[in-house]
């Protein structure tokens, strides 16, 4: 009975992505050929424990708040933008769908046992904050919105380290400082 109960629960409280603010004015902030990058700071333990009930950090995800504003819609096809992050050690850090970032936080936090439902639900939460890259843009969705979830080199908790997101295959690739 206790395994059960322990078992048909939610695996995390993810917050709704809609109560999600918007970006800090701190943010950092690019733009070329039009295309406009913004990064917010990055998210701390208390924060990713808010949105998420998981310390991303300490399981070796680094997660990006970021914001691609598009001058219109022939300007870049957002289905082949590709990210790159990477350190002051020039190591590149692994880009994570949303399954992979899922099972990175399982491991992390040692869940064995669980209902595949509420995994199942624990994934759509979490892809919910995902930065849209899959729908085409149009006259009235320029602008894209989310997370992008970035696994360290060594699968390690996350440490404060000069970082730079390269975003490739727009008009003209943009590279900004992240922290």
């Amino acid at each position: 009975m206790l395994l059960s109960a322990a078992c048909g629960g939610p695996l995390f409280k993810v917050k709704p992505a809609a109560d999600l603010p918007p970006l800090p004015s701190t943010s950092k902030n690019v733009e070329a050929g039009g295309v406009k990058v913004r990064v917010a700071p990055l998210l701390t333990d208390e924060e990713s424990q808010d949105l998420f009930e998981a310390n991303l950090p300490a399981s070796g995800i680094l997660p990006l708040r970021v914001e691609l504003v598009f001058p219109d819609e022939n300007t870049a096809d957002p289905r082949k933008v590709k990210f790159r992050l990477s350190d002051s050690q020039n190591q590149e850090w692994k880009l994570l769908s949303t399954k992979k970032a899922v099972n990175r936080i399982m491991n992390a936090e040692e869940i064995k046992l669980y209902n595949p439902h509420s995994k199942k639900q624990f994934e759509s939460d979490f892809g919910a904050y995902d930065l849209d890259l899959k729908t085409p843009l149009s006259a009235a969705t320029l602008e894209r919105r989310g997370f992008l979830f970035f696994e360290t080199p060594k699968k390690v908790p996350v440490e404060k380290m000069s970082l730079t997101l390269s975003v490739e295959r727009l008009p003209t690739p943009l590279t900004i400082s992240v922290n």
